[in-house]
């Protein structure tokens, strides 16, 4: 892999804290017999996709110092 992408882009390290959740949930008592977690780690990926472009936009526009 010659390319790298942030760890918070990554659908593997998303399913996995997914599964982690679902699975603590689970030993709590907390009922996840109906949670999709193939949608449900999409749903998280968006999300985090869509924070990390508002806070690079947020970022840029508040910078102090041009880029390049």
């Amino acid at each position: 892999m010659a390319t790298s992408k942030p760890w918070y882009l990554s659908r593997t390290i998303w399913a996995s804290i997914i599964t982690i959740l679902t699975g603590t949930a689970g030993l709590t008592g907390i009922p996840v017999d109906g949670i999709d977690s193939s949608a449900f780690t999409d749903t998280v990926l968006q999300a985090v996709s869509a924070i990390s472009g508002l806070v690079a936009v947020f970022g840029r526009l508040s910078a102090k110092e041009r880029i390049g």
